[in-house]
């Protein structure tokens, strides 16, 4: 099998759900098989640039060149890099490389991995417009395939993506200490939530429940790390309904994991998803999630198994939720079953099923 030149392409590098996904599986997969690029517009941290760097994966960030200038340096950088694939993982750039690269000579197999179960209207019509042109179709979840971003007029392949099992296995062993620096008292029940401080995440939802959940559990703490425009109407919102000994904010948090593997519990509020990292994480660790009902959570989550799934939008639902398995009896199953899960995300699998199609597609393409 020859060495595949493979172009990872994806609109950011910060810390987020699909650039954790890719970066993840780039650092589970095999060197001798693929060599890789990543091209991103932009990264606001070093965090994951470094981490692909450190590991000998190129990375091209253009975060340095005008904005304006992006798209055109976009296509500039992955011509020049001559790839086998282009792996298109956001939709804007990839409705303007699809085209494109039509004309490039060697024409790349174009392979686009969707993420997400909603787009804006004008980035749902540009992607429908030009995704006809891919080789290969790929959704991070079933529920992502079954959406409208995810079908294209032939049915996507799924692969879960998934985390590194044995290291967030190793982080919850040091649970208690990770417990200690961030002075979670001994006795407390910690709660997580690890998600920007966005609008699809509804973290007033997740303060109005864990006021519920505090009033009738007082040794309850929420633990909130994220970062984003809606940090400080959420602080607010804490301090509006004297919440702040119990519900803390910790800002954005590296190595988030780590966080998530010391937790009793984590708990996503969202009112939509794709398949979000931290779920597989928590798995990962053995930590219950309590979850709202959406995106490719419940592909992963299933109440009373591993988890508990409440509707979107209610508050009521979600603390009846958390209050639900935070009883011993519970938390034992819950617990019990999120480490059965953990094999089902695991990222080794992730990594040997694209190197597979990667392979697969560039010899047919040659054939």
């Amino acid at each position: 099998m020859r060495c595949v030149h493979v172009c990872e392409v994806i609109k950011t590098l910060d810390v987020g759900g699909a650039e954790v996904l890719l970066v993840e599986r780039l650092l589970a997969a095999s060197r001798q098989a693929h060599r890789y690029t990543v091209v991103c517009l932009s990264a606001s941290t070093a965090e994951l640039t470094g981490r692909l760097r450190s590991a000998g994966i190129e990375v091209v960030d253009l975060t340095a060149c005008p904005r304006p200038l992006r798209l055109a340096r976009l296509l500039h950088e992955v011509r020049r890099l001559r790839p086998d694939v282009v792996n298109l993982h956001s939709p804007l750039p990839g409705a303007l490389l699809r085209p494109v690269s039509r004309l490039w000579r060697p024409r790349p197999v174009l392979v686009s991995t969707v993420h997400n179960v909603r787009y804006r209207p004008v980035t749902m019509l540009l992607d429908r417009l030009t995704g006809w042109l891919d080789s290969r179709i790929v959704a991070v979840s079933p529920q992502v395939a079954r959406a409208r971003t995810g079908r294209r007029g032939r049915a996507p392949a799924t692969c879960v993506h998934g985390v590194r099992v044995a290291e967030q296995r190793h982080r919850a062993a040091l649970a208690a200490v990770t417990r200690r620096e961030r002075g979670v008292p001994d006795d407390a029940f910690l709660i997580v939530n690890v998600a920007n401080f966005r609008p699809q995440k509804n973290h007033r939802l997740l303060v109005d429940a864990a006021a519920r959940v505090v009033a009738a559990e007082p040794r309850a703490v929420f633990l909130l790390a994220g970062s984003g425009p809606e940090l400080e109407p959420t602080g607010l919102r804490i301090a509006a309904l004297g919440l702040d000994a119990a519900v803390r904010i910790a800002g954005h948090v590296p190595d988030a994991g780590r966080l998530i593997a010391a937790a009793d519990l984590l708990v996503l509020s969202s009112s939509w998803e794709g398949l979000p990292v931290v779920v597989m994480e928590a798995l990962a660790a053995g930590v219950p999630v309590v979850s709202t009902a959406v995106g490719g959570v419940p592909d992963l989550i299933e109440t009373g198994r591993n988890g508990v799934l409440t509707p979107p939008g209610s508050a009521d639902a979600l603390a009846e939720g958390i209050l639900r398995a935070m009883r011993p009896g519970t938390l034992a199953r819950l617990r019990a079953g999120a480490r059965e899960s953990a094999d089902l995300v695991d990222i080794r699998r992730a990594a040997e099923w694209f190197d597979a199609l990667y392979a697969e597609a560039c010899s047919r393409d040659v054939g």
